[in-house]
């Protein structure tokens, strides 16, 4: 149970926990009822979450997020029994939890896998008193089994996203940057806007470029290093004696006997290997397509860079430009570095505010020259 505030714990706690939670002949607090009906409420809105993902997918994910949702329902009922009639009326999840279980049934399946795997690191059990070391532990074990859910759906996204986030963000901070840098030497407003537009063109245009060149490449590098399917037709005629195989093996990494001892066992059953399809590769799942990269680096620099010169585009000028112009890109920059911190499980607010501070930094630099070379000009 992972979407409620950790609390303090204490080695008492921690004892009490282990011994077997609460005694029976305890009557409950006011604040342990409330806490209770706070868990119960919870567990039950993360039974609901993982049983709407299940929905959405087939086959092994689906029986796992079942499993998840299994076991958030054994959590539930240790508080149903620790409540008893207290239970009722049915308690409602908090505004944290609610909002939660209102993104997961509109966001895609991988954000709100991450969403749920950073969740499950703030478990309270740990600390609770009242909680069995039991749920304490599959607490942990969820968070891990939600980061496995999620490995594949990051590999698929990591090169298009890399190349949406970085073109983002250079469109955010160099346009910025240029139109600030520009706007300080005190030309006109329209010599601005239409340097901010070039600006825009041309980086969004070399992003593209550059992603397309970049993602090939990479490409054709893990081509070059896979294994050749065509090789295992040598296998029946390959001296047994000799052993080249083996060199393959030690080439790739393994030692002399390893290698040797590999090789014999594979030409003693070359009949079946030689018949074996090569091992699946999919580049697009590795690498990315060159294509997707280019198109989200052109369209991704290009939004951030029209952000950069909308004040011009409606006419302002002079600080008030300015001033607007940084607002709208430093919102822009939080968004992108908070998207970051959430996909990546780290933290949003870190990661956006590491975002803006780098962005607004570069953007400062350029301002100031402009206005030393507007300075030196006039």
């Amino acid at each position: 149970m992972g979407w409620r505030r950790r609390g303090f714990g204490c080695p008492q706690a921690r004892r009490a926990r282990q011994d077997g939670a609460v005694s029976p002949d305890a009557a409950p607090r006011p604040a342990q009822l409330r806490r209770w009906r706070r868990y119960l409420a919870a567990e039950r809105a993360e039974a609901a979450v993982y049983r709407d993902l299940a929905r959405r997918r087939e086959g092994r994910e689906r029986e796992i997020l079942m499993a998840l949702a299994e076991a958030e329902s054994r959590h539930e009922a240790h508080w149903l029994q620790l409540l008893g009639p207290s239970a009722e009326p049915a308690p409602r999840p908090d505004l944290r939890t609610r909002f939660f279980g209102f993104l997961a049934k509109r966001l895609g399946f991988l954000f709100v896998l991450v969403l749920a795997q950073r969740a499950e690191a703030r478990s309270p059990y740990d600390d609770d008193a009242d909680a069995t070391a039991q749920m304490a532990a599959d607490e942990r074990i969820h968070g891990e089994v939600l980061r496995g859910l999620a490995a594949r759906g990051r590999t698929q996204l990591s090169g298009s996203f890399r190349a949406a986030v970085f073109g983002a963000n250079d469109g955010l901070v160099s346009n910025l940057a240029l139109v600030l840098g520009i706007g300080a030497t005190g030309v006109s407003p329209r010599v601005v806007l239409f340097t901010g537009i070039a600006g825009l063109l041309a980086g969004a245009l070399s992003m593209g470029a550059g992603e397309y060149v970049s993602v090939r490449s990479q490409r054709e590098l893990l081509a070059a290093s896979r294994p050749d399917p065509e090789s295992q037709t040598a296998l029946p005629h390959l001296d047994v004696d000799e052993n080249e195989l083996a060199l393959v093996y030690r080439a790739r990494g393994m030692d002399q006997t390893e290698a040797e001892a590999h090789a014999r066992e594979v030409l003693a059953t070359h009949h079946l290997d030689a018949d074996a399809p090569p091992e699946e590769f999919d580049p697009d799942e590795a690498v990315g397509s060159p294509w997707r990269a280019a198109i989200s680096s052109f369209l991704f620099f290009a939004s951030g860079a029209l952000i950069a010169v909308l004040p011009y585009l409606f006419g302002l000028n002079g600080l008030p430009a300015v001033a607007l112009a940084a607002g709208l890109v430093g919102i822009a920059l939080l968004a992108t570095g908070a998207v970051v911190g959430i996909l990546s499980g780290a933290s949003p607010l870190r990661r956006a505010l590491r975002q803006l501070g780098i962005g607004f930094g570069a953007a400062a630099a350029t301002y100031l020259l402009g206005l030393v070379f507007g300075a030196s000009v006039g």
